[in-house]
């Protein structure tokens, strides 16, 4: 049987405005699992991505590995890599070797530990040749991977990707596909790129107003046009043309 790496009880959030953003929600992930997490705009699903790290902390319970993150916030952050929507939340140093040792700096590894860390991510993501640019130089795609690699540079269990194909051309998106399909992470990946969810999740969970409306095999989900239409949701293109 595999190992449960996040367990989820009667979560629950509200923003300050009174805005009920995560209403009981109750989920099981294991170890290996590659999991989409799909809804219309507002449906919860970022502040829900937050909660895993300890970023917000709502009213339930959150365990990561075991650890209850409200215990445990650090042990949370470094065992779970959340990469932001947009990279430019998350490179803020002056050089691509700089943004992704920044993590391993602080939990004070020696110099030779956060140079074999570094080098480690960026050639987990192939941007070795670009550890001494300047970050803002970059292009989005570059940023994009830069920003993965300054996650698995603290050796995660669990890769956390917020819309991680927005903004990207056709050709940077089939590369980062790819490239997590290789990852023998536990993945949670949002967004409305409902056919990179496909290709790379074996499961589903569609949120919608702050709460798990379905949860099934990634196909069975997406091909579901009613289920679809109910939460404001196509059929990817893909599933379409084969029913």
């Amino acid at each position: 049987m595999k190992k449960q790496v996040i367990k989820i009880r009667d979560l629950k959030y509200t923003y300050p405005d009174r805005t009920e953003a995560l209403q009981g929600l109750n989920l099981d992930i294991f170890e290996g699992e590659s999991v989409g997490l799909i809804g219309p705009n507002g449906a919860g699903k970022s502040t829900f991505l937050l909660h895993l790290n300890g970023i917000l902390q709502g009213r339930g319970m959150v365990e990561i590995m075991g650890t209850e993150v409200k215990q445990n916030p650090d042990f949370a952050r470094n065992r779970v890599c959340l990469v932001f929507q947009d990279p430019d939340d998350q490179l803020f140093m002056p050089t691509v070797f700089d943004d992704v040792a920044f993590g391993p700096v602080n939990l004070g590894l020696n110099e030779q530990e956060v140079q074999d860390r570094v080098n480690k991510a960026l050639a987990q993501v192939d941007v070795t040749d670009l550890a001494q640019r300047v970050t803002h130089h970059l292009s989005f795609g570059e940023k994009k991977r830069v920003s993965i690699a300054t996650g698995l540079s603290m050796d995660p269990d669990i890769l956390v990707l917020d819309e991680p194909s927005s903004n990207l051309d056709p050709k940077s998106r089939r590369d980062l596909i790819v490239l997590l399909e290789k990852f023998d992470h536990t993945k949670i990946i949002t967004g409305h790129d409902l056919e990179l969810i496909l290709d790379i999740c074996e499961r589903t969970i569609v949120l919608d107003k702050g709460k798990i409306a379905a949860d099934g095999q990634t196909k069975d989900i997406l091909s579901n046009k009613s289920l679809m239409k109910a939460h404001s949701l196509e059929v990817p293109l893909s599933l379409r043309n084969s029913q």
